[in-house]
């Protein structure tokens, strides 16, 4: 007579439930609330909220999260009706070119309301707002190796 073995695959699907509770219990949330937002959505939104008053509340380090995933090199300021970053692309980043595409890509999907009206290898450009109170911001290469972030406002 053969004998019927059952309770192996039951130990066997109790084992794996557990370790999927586990895996679920200790896994990172998958969903992002605003507050989660990576560091170049809160520096974009930061700076383009300081368009309308002229940037003058902001500080060169406030826009350093832009650059934060592509260099660590970011020189930021304001000038007069404008906020300016400029950085060198390091590690993973690739090349300037390769650069400028992540960071429209982040522009795009950080600031959903801006329209992006050029996008070419040497200049990507959005703009938020009507005519008259328009906000700018253009990304494009600074020299040879080193992006630049503009943005301004009316």
């Amino acid at each position: 007579m053969q004998k019927v073995l059952r309770a192996q695959p039951i130990r066997y699907s109790r084992a794996i439930a557990r370790l999927i509770a586990l895996a679920t219990a200790i896994a990172p949330p998958l969903a992002a609330s605003a507050d989660d937002a990576p560091p170049p959505c809160s520096a974009l939104k930061r700076i383009v909220a300081a368009a309308p008053t002229g940037f003058s509340q902001l500080t060169p380090d406030d826009g350093k999260g832009i650059a934060q995933p592509y260099g660590t090199d970011a020189q930021c300021g304001a000038s007069q009706g404008s906020y300016a970053c400029s950085w060198t692309p390091s590690g993973g980043a690739g090349s300037s070119t390769t650069a400028l595409q992540a960071v429209a890509a982040d522009i795009a999907s950080c600031l959903p309301d801006a329209t992006h009206d050029v996008n070419s290898p040497a200049r990507q450009h959005f703009y938020i707002g009507p005519r008259e109170a328009r906000t700018q911001i253009t990304a494009m290469p600074a020299g040879a190796n080193k992006l630049k972030l503009v943005v301004s406002g009316k």
